[in-house]
């Protein structure tokens, strides 16, 4: 019973993530396309910083839980290392997301509102491939 548990958490913590994941890079398209108006690129700024952080703190719950189903439960195989790899990467593209945030925060430009729409999908074709790694477990 305290497998379901763990994993029950383990999913929440990583719906919870994604949400971050998701919503960022839509923060940072608009604030590109923002213009000048410092009133729209303050709230725009805190509320990305927020969402940062609480998916830092997701994140980290999400990691802990899905440690304890690896080391406690012993899941394992080849799938788990393909599936690991592309959340290294979702984590990369959420870092990334942060630091061009931090980066308009001190003045830095950002990538066009088109190039962060394309960088915006990314994590959606991660997601597929995870979820399908994790429910074929084809190797």
């Amino acid at each position: 019973m305290a497998y379901f548990w763990i994993k029950t958490a383990h999913l929440v913590f990583v719906m919870a993530w994604m949400g971050g994941v998701f919503y960022l890079p839509r923060i940072l398209v608009n604030l590109a396309e923002a213009g000048g108006d410092p009133a729209v690129r303050t709230r725009l700024v805190l509320m990305g910083r927020r969402l940062y952080r609480f998916g830092h703190m997701m994140f980290g719950l999400a990691f802990v839980f899905g440690l304890v189903l690896w080391l406690y439960f012993g899941i394992s195989g080849g799938w788990l290392h393909a599936k690991l790899t592309l959340v290294v990467l979702m984590l990369a593209h959420f870092t990334v997301s942060g630091r061009w945030l931090k980066g308009v925060d001190a003045g830095r430009a950002l990538p066009s509102s088109r190039a962060l729409r394309w960088f915006n999908e990314l994590p959606v074709l991660l997601l597929v491939g995870i979820v399908f790694l994790v429910l074929a477990k084809p190797f």
